[in-house]
């Protein structure tokens, strides 16, 4: 990581879910495209732990939490864990099916499996990662449209 990432404006995201979350730390580079330091499927009863472990790592500034299932228990918990921790909500829209596609990007299938379409695969590990990245990503574009006076 170079000194300016290590300066950039970072944010958490998380995706709750009942059993397991996606939690990834991004971090908004001078051109503007975010930057994954963080990117990974934990557990959901160990949410605060894990949670802390990434603001002690990377000091976000704001954590951003998908509005899915189970959301309002997610930023309960949070709260009670981390009262001083921004948290904004972001819509959950389609992020799955986005990070199915993320996925297969970031891990093309091999042998038989390539001749397959990805769109009729389903990814052999949970994707709630890639649905924080995608979460952050689309918070970090909606806070530069906003500095730029423009509506996404």
């Amino acid at each position: 990581m170079t000194q300016k990432e290590e300066q950039a404006p970072r944010i958490a995201a998380l995706d709750p879910g009942r059993e397991k979350c996606g939690l990834a730390v991004l971090a908004r580079a001078g051109d503007g495209a975010p930057r994954v330091l963080l990117q990974r499927v934990i557990e959901t009863r160990a949410l605060e732990r894990e949670v802390g472990e990434a603001l002690a790592a990377f000091a976000p500034s704001q954590l951003v939490l998908g509005n899915g299932t189970t959301s309002k228990e997610a930023r309960a918990r949070l709260a009670r864990a981390f009262p001083a921790l921004s948290v904004a909500v972001v819509d959950e829209y389609r992020t799955t099916d986005l990070a199915r596609k993320e996925y297969w990007r970031a891990h093309p299938p091999r042998g038989l499996r390539r001749l397959l379409p990805t769109s009729m695969q389903v990814p052999p590990v949970p994707v709630d990662d890639f649905v924080a990245v995608l979460l952050g990503t689309r918070f970090l574009a909606r806070e530069a449209h906003e500095e730029r006076g423009t509506r996404l």
